[in-house]
C-alpha cells in the first residue's frame, strides 16, 4: 500500500495562528505517512498578472499538492463573518490552474476563532466557495473551536475534550473518505 499523504491548509498567516495549531492537531489525529503544510503567501489574484506571466509557481505548487494529496484538511478563521482573504485568494488562484485538483478530493473543514461560535459562518462560507470545485466535503462532525486562547496548551495542543473528540471523529471520517484504514 502506498503511503498516505495529508495536505494541511490554514487560512491564517499569523505566526501564532490557532488555525495553524488546529491543522497540526488534525495531522496528529489523522496520522499520515506524509504531511505537507500549504503556503498561502501568494500574490493577490490579478487577471492581468495571469495573462502576462501565467500561473505563479507557488500557486502551481499548491495545486499540485492538492492533486497529489489523499486528503486535505482546511482550518480557517472567521474574518468579518466570512473566510479570510488569504484563503479565498488561494481558492481563486487554484481555480485558474489546469484541471481541477479539488475534484472528488476528500476535504475536512474546521475553524478556530477568538469568539464563542468557533467559526460557524466561515465554515458555511467556505463550503459555498468550494462548491464549484466539486470536492468530497465532509459535513461532520463540525469542529468549531471558539475562545481559542483557552483551548490550546503552551505546546499548541488542543486541550478541550469536546473539540478533541469531534476532531478525532472528523479525521477518522477523512481517512475513510480517502480509502485509508482507520
Amino acid at each position: 500500500m502506498s503511503e498516505s499523504f495529508l495536505l494541511g491548509i490554514s487560512g491564517s498567516l499569523r505566526a501564532g495562528s490557532f488555525n495553524t495549531r488546529l491543522v497540526h492537531e488534525a495531522k496528529r489525529q489523522f496520522n499520515p505517512d506524509r504531511f505537507e503544510f500549504a503556503n498561502l503567501r501568494l500574490p493577490l489574484y490579478d487577471g492581468d498578472l495571469e495573462e502576462a506571466e501565467g500561473i505563479p509557481p507557488e500557486v502551481q505548487t499548491l495545486a499540485d499538492q492538492i492533486a497529489a494529496a489523499d486528503a486535505v484538511v482546511i482550518s480557517g478563521p472567521e474574518y468579518n463573518k466570512s473566510v479570510s482573504g488569504v484563503l479565498k485568494n488561494a481558492l481563486d488562484w487554484v481555480s485558474r490552474t489546469e484541471g481541477n485538483p479539488w475534484a472528488s478530493k476528500p476535504v475536512a473543514i474546521m475553524s478556530a476563532t477568538g469568539g464563542r461560535a468557533g467559526g460557524e459562518r466561515t465554515q458555511f462560507a467556505l463550503r459555498h466557495c468550494m462548491t464549484p470545485f466539486r470536492p468530497h466535503l465532509l459535513y461532520g462532525p463540525e469542529v468549531l473551536v471558539g475562545q481559542t486562547s483557552q483551548q490550546f496548551d503552551e505546546d499548541g495542543n488542543l486541550t478541550n475534550e469536546i473539540n478533541m473528540k469531534a476532531l478525532k471523529s472528523l479525521m477518522e471520517g477523512l481517512r475513510k473518505a480517502a480509502g485509508l484504514p482507520v
